[in-house]
């Protein structure tokens, strides 16, 4: 083992290397991830520290009126501990989590990926970056079609900086709607913030109401013309399927509208 070899393995040239390779790319909160890292040795042997993955996205956060994407680590999983990697040799580590619940769903392009890292000491440390899909809870999915069955067009999907998130996250995901004839000319826009729960779904609703005369100018000046209120469903509201949570959800934004 030459003190050049080593030198350069401190650099990452002849190092170490990894690969993540998942059983699948396609999950949904809370569901299971499982998959193999594979190690491949170096020109040197390397005392390796952890070997993690990290399960990352990005949020938008505006600042000096200018909109930054910013990386966030939604969590991070130790699957190895401190081990020694020989020179040329192959290691296979299986691994399993849970995604996190707060896990942006991919809609609208929002990325969702995770890290593989290993902590190699006094060298670069190699890592393997793998995106996933993102698909909604079956919770989520129920929500999702009792909001189509009340007329209601996806729009869009950001997910952005809230300092004061009630998720437990810095962000939230808000997923718009166009209403369709069934709210035409009482709001402009629905959104919805959902978070699944130790009890179900909790769904913060926003009805932009559409403004109507100077009053209605009036509150759109002053912002006025948003609502916001609190959709707690619980696995049995949301196993009698979407009829039922869409008659919920439409009581709600009738309300709101008002």
């Amino acid at each position: 083992m030459s003190f050049f070899n080593k030198m350069l393995a401190r650099v990452g040239v002849g190092a170490a290397k990894i690969d993540t390779v998942l059983d699948q790319n396609e999950y949904y909160p809370n569901s299971e991830v499982r998959g193999i890292v594979y190690v491949q040795g170096g020109n040197v042997d390397q005392d390796v520290g952890n070997i993690y993955i990290e399960v990352m996205t990005q949020y938008i956060r505006e600042q000096d009126d200018k909109k930054h994407y910013v990386d966030y680590t939604i969590a991070k999983y130790r699957v190895s501990e401190k081990t020694q990697v020989k020179s040329g040799q192959k290691l296979e580590i299986p691994f399993g989590f849970t995604l996190p619940s707060q896990t942006p769903l991919t809609l609208s392009n929002q990325k969702v990926w995770l890290h593989t890292g290993l902590d190699i000491e006094m060298s670069v440390d190699p890592t393997d970056q793998d995106y996933i899909v993102v698909r909604p809870h079956p919770y989520m999915d129920t929500v999702l079609e009792a909001t189509e069955r009340l007329g209601f067009q996806f729009k869009a999907s950001t997910v952005e900086y809230a300092s004061r998130s009630p998720f437990g996250v810095p962000y939230v995901q808000e997923i718009e709607f166009y209403p369709g004839a069934r709210f035409h000319g009482q709001i402009t826009e629905l959104e919805l913030m959902m978070s699944l729960t130790s009890n179900g779904l909790q769904i913060l609703v926003e009805v932009d109401r559409r403004g109507r005369g100077l009053g209605g100018f009036l509150a759109n000046a002053f912002d006025m013309d948003e609502r916001r209120a609190w959709l707690d469903l619980t696995p049995s509201d949301l196993n009698r399927g979407a009829d039922y949570v869409a008659q919920q959800l439409e009581r709600l934004i009738d309300q709101q509208s008002r």
